[in-house]
């Protein structure tokens, strides 16, 4: 049995490798936010997100029947936790379960399969009976062919066939077991056979019958009960066996069902608590990778919003067509805020979730990079410029057409002249690599040359700065100003300008 919520045509590998940036992204996007609140304390959902997220899709139809599931999630949360309680109580039910721990023999094998394929019989009927009850209310193609599984493979016979196996592997009445003698009047071929089907009491009386001969061990043969015990594991042996194998595929389906099921759970969490700050959220508009498109209005950083539990100003854009976005303006402006917002929307979407904004449209991206502004490395092995090439360097190596990076106070460890030269270069020769890139910067000079040399795709922007040094920490259209308006900051803080 598959579930295929989370794939068309696969099983989601939880166990898959995280990217080679996967750090640098969870650091600099503060994804930590992110997983926390779906997880809420959960450290497999909290997994499960890491996971899903940072190994986001390439695909607008894979996107699409995500956003679908996560859209019957949403609208009917109790019904999909219930279910995902059910892989859980399995896993609870093996750690209580005791038998077969201490043995490898056949017997042991058969009674601990036993057992656990009659408490997760139990599990299964349950997730038929909510399967019937609630089926038809999931519109999303993944959930009406998971509870079409569920309908053919799981119906009534099915189960009632299951529980007559079971019964009959007790073997209240005892084992009967085939045998053919060998050489030396060795037993060989013990076979479990079925046990007869009682008669009446009439036809047993009336009916002739084949002879059959017996025999009895003293209660203190050990050797002869040991024996005894030996041909009943042999007989038993090969259906010990299978009803084991049957069992761990039962576990199988509940494990998968449960990984593939924590993506969605770790989603309503989020959204639970998006719905207690007021914030909207939307679910977004994927294209494919060869397209420029990327717009938006009410996007917010969704991390902040978590953290601080405020209203976050949200911006609006529309950099359709553009390849790269230089981001300016005053200190304090929301600069990095945007850009973090627009790495977690990005790869939020090629997950298949929401996003946090009122619209959002963007083309997909092959990959999302970051390159941020590090702290003096205390061990001083290098200088802070060594430091960001070697980082750019490495970064290089993965990034390829119609990836998306994302500079933030890039190459500004060295003199402006230095540093613009360095930025100019390497944003030109990613853009001639087919690169989307997002560059927030200081360096006047960097920003001021693309201004006037990239006149077509590009797009510049300014943190808002109203009169007397307000910050609105949105941003507008507008080319570089040489002052940051730091001074805005120290009368902020020391109540007078220098």
């Amino acid at each position: 049995m598959k579930a295929f919520l989370m794939f068309k045509d696969r099983d989601f590998d939880a166990e898959q490798s995280s990217p080679a940036n996967a750090q640098d992204l969870i650091q600099d996007l503060e994804f930590n936010t992110l997983f926390n609140a779906m997880a809420r304390g959960d450290k497999f959902l909290n997994a499960i997100a890491k996971e899903s997220i940072l190994n986001s899709l390439k695909d607008v139809e894979t996107i699409r029947y995500r956003q679908e599931i996560l859209k019957d999630c949403l609208k009917y949360p109790d019904i999909v936790r219930s279910i995902y309680e059910l892989p859980i109580e399995a896993l609870k039910r093996k750690q209580r379960s005791w038998l077969g721990i201490f043995t490898h023999s056949p017997g042991g094998v058969l009674s601990s399969a036993v057992e656990m394929m009659s408490m997760l019989v139990e599990l299964l009927r349950i997730l038929r009976n909510i399967s019937d009850e609630n089926s038809e209310k999931f519109q999303s193609d993944g959930f009406t062919r998971f509870f079409q599984m569920i309908k053919e493979e799981l119906d009534d016979q099915y189960l009632s066939l299951i529980d007559n196996h079971l019964h009959q592997l007790k073997f209240r009445n005892g084992v009967l077991i085939s045998a053919a003698i060998g050489k030396g009047n060795q037993g060989e071929n013990y076979t479990l056979r079925l046990p007869d089907a009682k008669e009446s009491w009439i036809k047993e009386v009336i009916s002739r019958k084949t002879p059959s001969y017996s025999f009895f061990i003293a209660e203190r043969d050990d050797a002869g009960a040991r024996t005894l015990g030996e041909i009943k594991g042999m007989g038993i042996n090969s259906a010990a066996n299978a009803l084991a194998q049957a069992t761990e595929h039962v576990e199988n389906f509940f494990g998968m069902l449960r990984r593939e099921l924590a993506f969605y759970i770790g989603c309503i969490n989020l959204k639970e608590q998006v719905d207690e700050l007021n914030h909207k959220f939307a679910f977004p508009t994927p294209l494919n990778s060869s397209e420029r498109q990327h717009k938006f209005s009410g996007l917010y950083d969704i991390c902040l919003a978590l953290t601080i539990k405020k209203e976050i100003t949200g911006n609006s854009l529309n950099a359709d067509n553009k390849n790269i976005m230089i981001i300016t303006g005053a200190n304090q402006g929301g600069k990095s805020t945007f850009l973090r917002s627009i790495g977690l929307s990005q790869l939020m979407m090629q997950a298949g979730m929401f996003v946090a904004a009122e619209e959002f449209c963007a083309n997909i991206s092959n990959g999302v990079f970051t390159h941020y502004r590090r702290k003096e490395d205390a061990s001083m092995k290098s200088g802070k410029l060594d430091e960001e090439l070697t980082r750019m360097s490495a970064l290089i190596d993965l990034i390829g057409p119609d990836t998306l990076v994302m500079f933030n106070e890039s190459f500004a460890s060295t003199n402006e002249r230095e540093g613009s030269e360095i930025a100019r270069q390497i944003a030109t020769a990613l853009l001639d690599r087919d690169v989307k890139i997002f560059f927030v910067t200081h360096m006047y000079e960097f920003a001021s040359k693309m201004f006037q040399t990239v006149t077509e795709g590009a797009l510049f922007l300014r943190a808002e700065r109203k009169s007397g040094g307000r910050r609105t920490f949105k941003l507008v259209e507008g080319g570089p100003l040489r002052s940051s308006f730091g001074q805005d900051v120290y009368k902020s803080i020391f109540g007078f300008s220098k």
